[in-house]
């Protein structure tokens, strides 16, 4: 069985940092993607930003171009989150996609981290 299990959310003020991480395990063969997803109370999980395994690809959401960073190492993800804002507030989840020794690739997801920012 996999699992990914988040850690690094808190309560921040507006415009200061938090960085979030997330440590896959498991029989894992190999991780194509990790990345990160968020939902805020009484919205839709939205896609804040993942990175392609190996190739270093990132995407990222418009609203947190410029701020975040998403990076990996190992069988991990991180996210830096600079100059944070009132509507960051929400639970933030990993994301990976992982090849299983069988060759089957499935995705997976933490449990989630909250994410408050004051303003």
């Amino acid at each position: 069985q996999v699992q990914l299990v988040e850690s690094g959310g808190g309560l921040v003020q507006a415009g200061e940092s938090l960085k979030l991480s997330c440590a896959a395990s498991g029989s894992i063969r190999s991780i194509n993607v990790m990345g990160w997803y968020r939902q805020a109370p009484g919205k839709q999980r939205e896609l804040v930003a993942t990175i392609i395994i190996g190739l270093g690809t990132t995407n990222y959401a418009d609203s947190v171009k410029g701020r975040f960073t998403v990076s990996n190492a190992k069988n991990s993800v991180y996210l830096q989150m600079n100059g944070l804002k009132s509507e960051d507030t929400a639970v933030y989840y990993c994301y990976a996609n992982i090849r299983y020794y069988s060759g089957v690739d499935t995705n997976h997801w933490g449990q989630g981290t909250q994410v408050t920012v004051s303003s």
